[in-house]
């Protein structure tokens, strides 16, 4: 006789907004609620960025794994939890900002097929995947998807274009050298080779202020999804101010940067920096140089009333966050996507480029 293993669920209460969702005991509480329609700031989901912190009001959860730096011991004393690791071993109450509804959009698994191979510089190709024309797949331009690997791992990279009607996604891809995926890409992968992929994930999009000026900051390939935030927002012809800064190495890695160049020209309420922290004497480089971070202070010593959106390594994110609170800038205005490698490697960063 089989006996049937019995899945608990539990219910969730937001304090903060009211809302209700439910989660059984196998499932983290933010996957819980992105199956529900519920959306809470979150980025990598392996408890590395620290994104979704919340906090237990009551109740009892499995705090999961997750590093030091994405939440304190101070922060645990507190009740601090994060959302992409915690399982509810009870009916839970917890606090947690919730964004608005629209915004949990649905995730699916696709195929896709490999149209294009664009070396852009050295080290980083640009990826062009045809979906399938009866699919229809929504994502807000800062969002990522996963590629799904036959041995089951997974590779997190950010869309580097807006949605449009072709039905394409790009992303851009940074060459590890020894990494599986990518290896793949610059040495074996082929036009027209098949690809899986799941999304879309993540809350790193642009809010609606069409007033308050918008700091873009993006390390290396960091780029890809502030790329494809500025595209959308361009060809709605907002009157929004930006000012891009783009951190990297040397020349050679502006992949880019002439076709931001164009942007600039073509749009008054566009600015754009690149700053190189390693220039070599070739480059002949008469721009910014040092940290990302040092330069955005530097042009703007003054940050309240403006909203940062930061992508890159997390050495670079975490190097920003102090000094620009610093100088004014709220907690709620700053908005990151940083990716790391996990310990089992099941996720790995195409915005971990050391160009910062």
């Amino acid at each position: 006789m089989l006996i049937q293993a019995v899945i608990m669920n539990f219910n969730v209460v937001n304090q903060k907004t009211g809302n209700i969702f439910t989660v059984d005991e196998s499932e983290t509480l933010l996957d819980g609620a992105l199956r529900q329609g519920s959306a809470f700031n979150y980025s990598c989901r392996s408890g590395s960025c620290g994104s979704c912190q919340a906090v237990l009001v009551s109740g009892e959860v499995d705090p999961g794994e997750f590093s030091a730096k994405a939440l304190s011991a101070t922060a645990q004393a507190a009740g601090g939890i994060l959302l992409c690791q915690a399982r509810a071993q009870s009916d839970l109450v917890i606090e947690a900002t919730e964004l608005p509804p629209g915004v949990a959009l649905p995730i699916r698994t696709l195929p896709c097929r490999v149209i294009e191979l664009e070396k852009a510089c050295h080290d980083v190709m640009v990826l062009h995947l045809k979906l399938p024309q009866n699919q229809a797949f929504d994502y807000l331009p800062g969002q990522y998807v996963d590629i799904l690997l036959r041995d089951g791992r997974r590779r997190s990279f950010s869309i580097a274009n807006a949605a449009g009607t072709d039905g394409n996604l790009e992303l851009h891809v940074r060459h590890v050298p020894g990494g599986h995926f990518t290896c793949q890409v610059f040495e074996t992968m082929k036009v027209r080779e098949l690809l899986r992929f799941q999304g879309p994930f993540g809350t790193f999009f642009l809010r609606e202020e069409p007033k308050m000026p918008a700091i873009l900051v993006a390390g290396g390939t960091g780029l890809a999804p502030i790329k494809a935030m500025l595209e959308a927002a361009l060809a709605q012809n907002t009157t929004r101010p930006f000012h891009l800064f783009w951190g990297v190495r040397s020349r050679a890695d502006l992949y880019f940067d002439e076709q931001v160049k164009i942007w600039e020209q073509d749009h008054a309420n566009l600015d754009y920096t690149p700053v190189l922290s390693e220039p070599k004497e070739a480059d002949g480089w008469h721009g910014e140089t040092g940290w990302v971070h040092e330069a955005v202070l530097q042009r703007f010593p003054d940050l309240t009333g403006v909203e940062i959106y930061a992508s890159g390594p997390p050495p670079m994110i975490e190097a920003l966050k102090i000094p620009f609170a610093e100088h004014g800038l709220s907690p709620e205005r700053l908005f990151f996507d940083s990716f790391e490698f996990t310990a089992d490697a099941l996720y790995t960063s195409i915005h971990s480029n050391a160009c910062y």
